[in-house]
This record gives structure tokens, C-alpha cells and sequence, in this order.
């Protein structure tokens, strides 16, 4: 009778082990999303430019513009990995490609770019419209009409910033906490992308 006992205390202490794993498990669990741009969606509000979603990309055309951008508006995130595949068509202005992320609204985000017609690799913060750069590095400049990759990953105040694969900016800034992910471009930009990635990652 007492072997029983201690089994049956056994399986009980299985049970609520089990629920607990499972709830922890719940609370640590990772938004994610991805998105190949194979549809229009009402989950991406533009700002400003304009932007068509065509056969797997979404491409911003608009030639006038200063800014042109986009957000994807279903969910603010704070502590964040995102990544875009981008590819510059055309620009003699500007051939940018630009990731946004933490954007507050259209005048106030972090902004990480590069430029086909620049070698510096830029993060920027944009404060009630007002751009500034808040730290650089020096890369060979994007291959027109060849797709590249965009990363971010910030959590808290500090911020990693990839170009195809390879660390090139490690900084800390305060400035936003959490806010909407998004596509950017400069001017005369005609760029393509692609391949947008988002992963919420737990506070620390």
C-alpha cells in the first residue's frame, strides 16, 4: 500500500511539472513572422512612395518623394531580430533600400540603409522628421539588380546592424523602445525587396 502511495505522489508531481514546463513554456514563447511579399496585404500601411506588391516582391516606384515608406502594422515589437532582403533597380539621386524598425509613427523610427551609389553602411534615428545618423561604417556599396541583406537585432538600448551576413555596426541608443518594423528608400529610388523576417526575442 505505501509503494502505491509514493507512486501515485510520483505521478501527481509528473502532472503538475508537466503543466508548469507547458506554461512556462507559453510565456517564453517568440512572435514571429514572415512575409515573401507573394500578396497585397492590408497589414502594410504606407506612408509615403508608392508601393506594389508583384510576383514575390514588394517594389517602391514613387521618384518624388523624400522618403518613401511603408510599416507592417500588426504588432509593435521591442526586443527584435528583422531582416529584408533588398535590391536596388534604380537611382541617381539615391538607390537606397532601408529597414525600419521601432517606428513610433511615419516621423519618428530607427532607420538602418545602405546606398548603391554610397560605401557607407548607416543607423540613423528619425526624430519628428528629421533624420540624423547615429553611426556608420564603410562597405563595398550594394550591386544594383543583385539582391542583399539587411539584419537588425536590438535588444534594449543596443543595436547590431548586419550587411549580408557580416557585423558592421555595434551601438547603444535609447531613443525608441518599441514600435512597428518597415521598408524605406531616399528619392529617386527604385528598389525591390523581399524576404522580410521578424523574431521577438525575450526580455532580458
Amino acid at each position: 500500500m505505501k509503494n502505491v502511495v509514493i507512486l501515485l505522489v510520483v505521478c501527481c508531481l509528473l502532472i503538475l511539472s508537466g503543466g508548469t514546463n507547458r506554461a512556462t513554456a507559453a510565456v517564453h514563447e517568440k512572435l514571429s513572422l514572415v512575409d515573401d511579399f507573394s500578396s497585397t496585404s492590408s497589414l502594410w500601411q504606407q506612408q509615403e512612395g508608392e508601393w506594389v506588391f508583384d510576383l514575390g516582391v514588394v517594389r517602391q516606384i514613387a521618384t518624388k518623394d523624400h522618403y518613401p515608406l511603408i510599416f507592417r502594422i500588426d504588432h509593435k515589437f521591442s526586443n527584435v531580430d528583422v531582416s529584408v532582403d533588398f535590391k536596388p533597380i534604380s537611382g541617381r539621386i539615391d538607390a537606397s533600400g532601408g529597414l525600419v524598425f521601432r517606428a513610433v509613427d511615419k516621423d519618428n523610427y530607427y532607420l538602418v540603409r545602405a546606398n548603391a551609389l554610397e560605401n557607407n553602411f548607416r543607423l540613423y534615428t528619425f526624430k519628428k522628421g528629421t533624420r540624423c545618423y547615429i553611426a556608420s561604417a564603410f562597405v563595398t556599396p550594394p550591386s544594383p539588380d543583385k539582391f542583399h541583406t539587411l539584419r537588425v537585432v536590438a535588444k534594449g538600448d543596443h543595436i547590431q546592424v548586419f550587411f549580408d551576413g557580416k557585423l558592421y555596426i555595434d551601438h547603444h541608443d535609447s531613443s525608441y523602445q518599441k514600435g512597428f518594423v518597415g521598408l524605406w528608400t531616399k528619392a529617386d529610388s527604385v528598389t525591390e525587396f523581399d524576404n522580410l523576417v521578424v523574431t521577438e526575442l525575450p526580455s532580458e
